[in-house]
């Protein structure tokens, strides 16, 4: 008779126990910004809603940023460090091939024998991560999982593109995810579209910069950006909300990547949204974080005070890749 393999018990659902964030201390204004691009406060304002954004200082890392936060979304959750059975770190400004940046943010975290791994999904990072967290607690494999967005956007963006210069910042932000007798976070729906991958894109390969060509900064093709955001937007929001087994009318809030405040207003309106739904516009006074978006825009929504316990929120990451992704998360 041949031996059979012991699974871990599986366990009804999981949610997110915990939420904490990193802002950098440097706050900057469009006008500092428009002095390298040749634009003015109102042009940026009208084009995307930022007002201000954050730059890290030299102290602030991806690492030094994701640990800070995810510290912070232990404390709320009470999460001791020998409890975590997994790091996973999104980030698409970890400037080090290897190692990656999770196993440092692990190990300053004290879950020294925690799995990790960084997760390179740009701006949809967080729900990727998000996703395979549940799937890991859900199955056994990890107790208690700490998901971190961290990015210094600042680092690869060229502060003289005055296609992408005002939209971006740099911050982290994290929560823990535990096991719940019943699912507190649901289906993940995700997918790519690589055929495109060149609308948001490097401009260079860091071969080439090895060879003395320029910097590799990012570039983006901003009117098909857009055009995409609000079509994929809504319509992965909505599949998600079909497979959670709810409807719009039941969402305390809507939470989607922190990518461009017309975006943002374009697809609450596409859904519907009830009056008491709650949409995040963290983007106004953070700017676009990338993977760090999410994480940094529910937690200033929970800081509120508004919103219920236990009430659904709506999670969509989409950008680089093209890469999307939508979660119905409950609200810890």
């Amino acid at each position: 008779m041949m031996a059979r393999l012991r699974l871990p018990e599986r366990r009804p659902g999981s949610r997110i126990l915990g939420v904490g964030v990193y802002r950098p201390t440097r706050v900057v204004g469009n006008d500092e910004i428009c002095d390298r691009i040749d634009s003015s406060d109102e042009w940026i304002r009208r084009r995307s809603g930022i007002a201000t954004r954050r730059f890290a200082g030299p102290d602030e890392t991806v690492i030094s940023m994701a640990a800070e936060a995810a510290r912070k979304a232990m404390a709320q959750s009470g999460t001791d460090p020998g409890d975590v059975g997994m790091v996973l770190l999104a980030t698409m400004s970890f400037l080090e091939q290897a190692p990656a940046a999770a196993p440092r943010v692990a190990h300053l975290l004290g879950a020294r024998s925690a799995g990790s791994l960084d997760i390179s999904a740009a701006c949809s990072g967080f729900c990727y991560a998000l996703g395979l967290a549940d799937s890991l607690v859900r199955s056994g494999d990890a107790r208690t999982v700490v998901v971190v967005g961290s990015e210094r956007m600042s680092d690869i963006v060229d502060p003289a593109d005055r296609g992408t210069a005002f939209l971006f910042g740099d911050g982290a932000g994290a929560v823990v995810v535990g096991p719940s007798e019943t699912p507190g976070i649901g289906p993940v729906v995700w997918g790519s579209d690589g055929e495109r991958h060149h609308v948001i894109a490097h401009d260079r390969s860091w071969q080439e910069a090895r060879d003395g060509e320029p910097w590799p900064y990012m570039r983006m093709a901003g009117p098909e950006v857009f055009r995409w955001a609000t079509r994929i937007v809504p319509e992965i929001s909505r599949e998600a909300l079909d497979r959670a087994g709810l409807e719009t009318g039941d969402l305390a809030a809507f939470i989607p990547h922190q990518a461009n405040l017309r975006i943002i207003d374009a697809a609450a309106k596409s859904l519907d949204l009830a009056p008491h739904t709650a949409v995040a516009r963290d983007v106004v006074t953070a700017g676009n974080t990338s993977a760090a978006s999410i994480p940094l825009a529910l937690d200033q929504l929970l800081a509120q005070g508004t919103l219920p316990s236990g009430g659904p929120a709506l999670l969509v990451g989409f950008g680089a890749g093209l890469a999307h992704a939508a979660q119905v998360v409950t609200l810890p």
